[in-house]
C-alpha cells in the first residue's frame, strides 16, 4: 500500500507521496486525484467558543476511489466537542480518481489535515 500526505487547511489542498524511509514528500503519477471534497460541519458550540485548529486523519483510498477506513491520528478536541467526528464523517464522503500502478487502480493510505477556523466579523469603524 502506498502512503501519501494530504493537507487541507484554509481551503488549500496539496498532496504528495511519502517514502516510509525518510518521510520526504515526492510527487509521482501514482497518487489519487481528489474529485469531491466535503467540508466538515463546524459545531455551533465550537464556532461560538472560537475553537480553531486541525484534525489529522489517516484514510484509505480504495481502488474504486471511495474512502475506506478513516482514523484520527492527531485530534483537535479529544472527542469532547465533536469536531474530530465531524472531520471523519466528512472525509468518508470524499471521492477520488484512484491511484494507479502499472495501469491498475491500487489502494493507498493518505494523511489529511482538516482545519477549523473562525472568522469573526469586525465592527464597523466609527
Amino acid at each position: 500500500m502506498h502512503v501519501l500526505k494530504m493537507s487541507i487547511l484554509l481551503g488549500l489542498l496539496s498532496m504528495a507521496p511519502m517514502t516510509a524511509a525518510d518521510q520526504t514528500p515526492r510527487r509521482t503519477p501514482n497518487e489519487p486525484e481528489l474529485l469531491k471534497a466535503v467540508k466538515p460541519e463546524y459545531t455551533p458550540e465550537r464556532r461560538a467558543a472560537g475553537t480553531a485548529g486541525s484534525v489529522r486523519l489517516s484514510a484509505e483510498v480504495l481502488t474504486d476511489g471511495t474512502v475506506g477506513d478513516v482514523k484520527v491520528v492527531r485530534p483537535l478536541d479529544e472527542n469532547k466537542y465533536g469536531l474530530d467526528q465531524e472531520a471523519v464523517k466528512a472525509m468518508k464522503q470524499w471521492v477520488f480518481k484512484p491511484a494507479m500502478k502499472d495501469g491498475e487502480p491500487v489502494r493507498v493510505l493518505i494523511h489529511v489535515d482538516i482545519g477549523f477556523s473562525v472568522t469573526r466579523k469586525s465592527e464597523p469603524a466609527q
